[in-house]
C-alpha cells in the first residue's frame, strides 16, 4: 500500500511547479506588438473602459434595488478601494510593461498556478463585461424606439423563464459584438482612433447630463417621503459598493496595454491616475443628478438617466442621452474586446493556455485568432444571459484579482533582484549570499572557509541592506528573524495576512446574521483576527524593501496593498452565495485545463534543471580527520573537496 503513496521528494517538487514564477527577459521593451499608444491614448482607453453602462445602466440598478440615493456613497468607496487597487496596477505597469496584466504581475511575483487562476478569472470578467455592455447597448437603442426591438423579438421568437438567462435572446446585442470584434481585428491604431471619437462624444453628453440635471433637481427627492437617503442602511450602502465595482473595471485596459505603449514607465502611471480619477467624478456628480431628477424607487433599471429626463418631460434631452449612451458604451466594447485577446495571448505565450492564441498577424500586429474566438464566446453570452448575474459575477471576479495584485505588490517589494544566471546544481546547498557592493545585481562567491567566516563577523550595525532583510535598527529585538532568508518571513507574513483578513471579515459580514454568535464570542474573534492582521503587517514592516527612482511605486507599502486587501476581501463577501457557487465552479474548469494542459506545456517548465544525481566519497585516516570529496555523475564534472587544504595536509602527514 505504502509503494502507491507519493514520496515527500515528489510532492515537494510538485509543489515548486505549481508556485514557480515567470523568468522576465533582459529586454522587456522587445515585443512583438506595435507600440504606438500615448499616454493620452492610454487615458482615453481607461475612460472609455470606466464610463459606459456603469454610468447609464449600473447607477439606475443600484439605486432602485441595492442603496437608494445613498449609492452616492457607494461610488465613493468603491472609487477608493479601486484607488488601492490601481496604485498596485501602476507600479507593476511601469515595472513590468508586459501584456496580461494581474495575471502578468501575480505571475512574476507569486506563483503559476495563482497566476493561471487570476489570468482565467480575468478572461471571464472580460467576456462578461464585454456582454452586459452589449446588453446594455441593446436595451438604451431599443429605448429610443419604444421598444419596438424587444416586442418584435418576444412575439416572432419567443420568450423563456429560466433562471439566470435573460427573457428573450438579444439579437442586437450579438450583432454589435460581430461589428466590434471585425474593427479590433485591423490593429491597435484604428480601434485608439474609434475609442478616441466615441469619448470624444461620450464626454460631451456627460457634461449636459450634469448641467440639466442639476438644473431639474427637486431635492425633495431625498427626503423621508420618498423614503430616505439611504432606505437599506449601511448593509444596502456596502451590498451596493461591492457591485460597483463594475464601473471601474476599465482601468485595467491601461495595464493590459501596456506592452503597446510608446513610454510605459511613464504613460502607465499617468493613464491610470487620469482615467480613474475622471471616472469617479463623473460617477458620482451623474448619481447626485440621477437620485435629485426623479424619485429613487421609481427608477427604470435598464435605462435610468433617459427614462428620467422622459418623465421630466424632455423627450429630446432622453433622446440626445440614450443616443450619447450608446457612444459611451461603444468605448467599454472596444476596450473588452481591445484587453482579452491579449492577455489570452500572454498566457499562450507563456505556454500555460492553447499555442494557437499566441499567434500574431504579421501585418496588424495583434492576436487575431483571440479576438475572434473571444469575440464570437462574447456574442454567445450577450445573446442568452441576463444582465444582473452577469454584474454580479463580474464584482467577484474583479475583486479577486485587485486582492493578488495588491499580495504580489508587497511580495515583489520585499523580494531580492533576479538576475539571470545559470541553474545551480541541485546539491541542495543555499546559494551564495549577494554581494553587498556597487553592483548588488552580482553574486558573490565565497571559495574559502575565511571567506565563510567573514560572512559570521560582517558588520550587522550598517544601514543599507538587501531587500527581504531585517532592518538593523530592529535587530537586537528580533534577532532571531536573522537566520531565515531575505524574503521568506514576508511571504509568509503575507499568507498570513491574507488568512486574517479572510477570518476577520468573514465575522464582520457572518458573525451577526448567518452564525448568530454571541456577543462576547464575536467581540473576542474580531480581537484575534485584527492582532493577526497587524501583527502580520508589522512582521512585513521590519523587513528592507526594494526603493526605486526609475519608475512608480504606491506609497505606504505595504499599509496600502493590506488596505486593498482586506476591502476587497470584505466586498466579496458581500456578494450573494450564488455568485460565488458559479465561481467555484469556474475555478474548477480553470484547474482542469491548467492540470491537463498548463503544467505539462508552461515555459518555465522547460527552464527547469533536471535533477542530477550526487555521489560522495567518505575516507578515514588513521588520524581521525575526515576527508570528504563530492563528484556529480555527469561528464566532465570535476570534484570539490569539502574541507580546507590545511585539513588535507594533515591527513597526509
Amino acid at each position: 500500500m505504502a509503494r502507491w503513496l507519493p514520496r515527500s521528494t515528489d510532492l515537494t517538487r510538485f509543489c515548486q511547479k505549481l508556485n514557480r514564477v515567470k523568468t522576465l527577459e533582459d529586454d522587456m521593451m522587445e515585443t512583438s506588438f506595435n507600440r504606438c499608444l500615448s499616454t493620452v491614448d492610454l487615458t482615453l482607453l481607461g475612460i472609455g473602459g470606466m464610463v459606459g453602462s456603469g454610468l447609464y445602466v449600473l447607477t439606475g440598478t443600484v439605486a432602485k434595488e441595492i442603496a437608494g440615493p445613498a449609492v452616492i456613497i457607494s461610488f465613493i468607496i468603491a472609487g477608493f478601494a479601486s484607488l488601492l487597487a490601481a496604485l498596485c496596477y501602476a507600479e507593476f505597469g511601469a515595472r513590468v510593461p508586459k501584456t496580461g496584466s494581474a495575471y502578468m504581475f501575480t505571475y512574476v511575483s507569486v506563483g503559476e498556478i495563482w497566476a493561471f487562476l487570476i489570468g482565467w478569472n480575468v478572461l471571464l470578467e472580460y467576456m462578461i463585461g464585454g456582454a452586459a455592455v452589449a446588453r446594455a447597448w441593446s436595451g438604451y437603442l431599443d429605448s429610443i424606439f419604444n421598444h419596438k426591438i424587444k416586442n418584435f423579438t418576444e412575439t416572432h421568437v419567443g420568450t423563456w423563464q429560466v433562471p439566470f438567462l435573460a427573457r428573450y435572446p438579444d439579437f442586437l446585442a450579438a450583432a454589435i459584438l460581430l461589428v466590434a470584434t471585425a474593427f479590433i481585428s485591423f490593429g491597435a491604431k484604428v480601434s485608439s482612433w474609434l475609442n478616441h471619437v466615441f469619448s470624444a462624444i461620450s464626454m460631451g453628453v456627460i457634461l449636459f447630463i450634469l448641467i440639466m440635471g442639476f438644473v431639474l433637481a427637486q431635492p425633495k427627492n431625498w427626503s423621508t417621503q420618498e423614503g430616505g437617503f439611504a432606505p437599506y442602511g449601511l448593509s444596502g450602502i456596502m451590498a451596493g459598493t461591492a457591485t460597483c465595482f463594475y464601473a471601474f473595471v476599465g482601468f485595467d485596459v491601461i495595464a493590459a496595454s501596456s506592452e503597446e505603449a510608446r513610454n510605459p514607465q511613464r504613460a502607465v502611471p499617468r493613464a491610470i491616475a487620469f482615467s480613474l480619477g475622471l471616472a469617479t467624478g463623473a460617477y458620482i456628480l451623474v448619481s447626485v443628478v440621477l437620485t435629485l431628477m426623479v424619485p429613487w424607487h421609481s427608477l427604470d433599471p435598464d435605462s435610468a438617466l433617459a427614462d428620467a429626463f422622459y418623465r421630466r418631460g424632455y423627450a429630446w434631452a432622453g433622446f440626445l442621452v440614450a443616443a450619447g449612451s450608446i457612444c459611451a458604451m461603444n468605448t467599454v466594447l472596444l476596450s473588452n474586446l481591445f484587453s482579452l485577446p491579449r492577455i489570452v495571448y500572454a498566457m499562450a505565450e507563456d505556454g500555460l493556455f492553447f499555442q494557437i492564441f499566441s499567434r500574431v498577424h504579421p501585418r496588424t500586429q495583434v492576436p487575431v485568432v483571440g479576438i475572434v474566438v473571444f469575440g464570437l464566446l462574447m456574442a454567445l453570452l450577450a445573446l442568452v444571459f441576463d444582465l444582473e448575474a452577469l454584474v454580479q459575477f463580474l464584482s467577484i471576479g474583479t475583486l479577486l484579482a485587485y486582492t493578488f495584485v495588491a499580495a504580489s505588490i508587497i511580495v515583489l517589494r520585499f523580494q531580492q533582484q533576479k538576475v539571470d544566471a545559470p541553474a545551480p546544481a541541485a546539491t541542495g546547498q543555499p546559494n551564495p549570499e549577494p554581494h553587498e557592493g556597487p553592483s548588488s545585481g552580482e553574486l558573490k562567491e565565497y571559495e574559502s572557509f575565511s571567506d565563510k567566516l567573514q560572512l559570521v563577523d560582517r558588520d550587522k550595525s550598517k544601514e543599507q541592506r538587501e531587500p527581504g532583510q531585517l532592518k538593523a535598527v530592529f535587530e537586537p529585538y528580533l534577532e532571531f528573524l536573522s537566520d531565515f532568508y531575505p524574503g521568506e518571513v514576508v511571504t509568509v507574513a503575507v499568507v498570513t495576512l491574507m488568512v486574517s483578513a479572510i477570518c476577520l471579515c468573514s465575522i464582520l459580514v457572518f458573525g451577526n446574521t448567518h452564525l448568530h454568535l454571541p456577543t462576547w464570542s464575536y467581540s473576542l474573534l474580531l480581537v484575534l483576527f485584527s492582532l493577526g492582521f497587524l501583527l502580520s503587517l508589522l512582521l512585513i514592516w521590519v523587513h528592507e524593501q526594494q526603493h526605486s527612482t526609475q519608475t512608480f511605486q504606491i506609497p505606504l507599502v505595504p499599509l496600502s496593498p493590506a488596505l486593498s486587501i482586506i476591502l476587497n476581501i470584505y466586498l466579496m463577501l458581500k456578494l450573494s452565495y450564488m455568485t460565488w457557487l458559479r465561481f467555484a465552479v469556474w475555478l474548477l474548469l480553470g484547474l482542469l485545463v491548467y492540470f491537463g494542459y498548463g503544467i505539462w506545456h508552461s515555459k518555465e517548465n522547460l527552464r527547469e534543471p533536471r535533477p542530477q544525481r550526487v555521489s560522495a566519497r567518505y575516507v578515514v585516516f588513521p588520524s581521525s580527520s575526515l576527508e570528504e570529496r563530492v563528484q556529480a555523475v555527469q561528464p566532465g564534472s570535476q570534484p570539490t573537496t569539502g574541507l580546507p587544504d590545511t585539513d588535507t595536509d594533515d591527513c597526509k602527514r
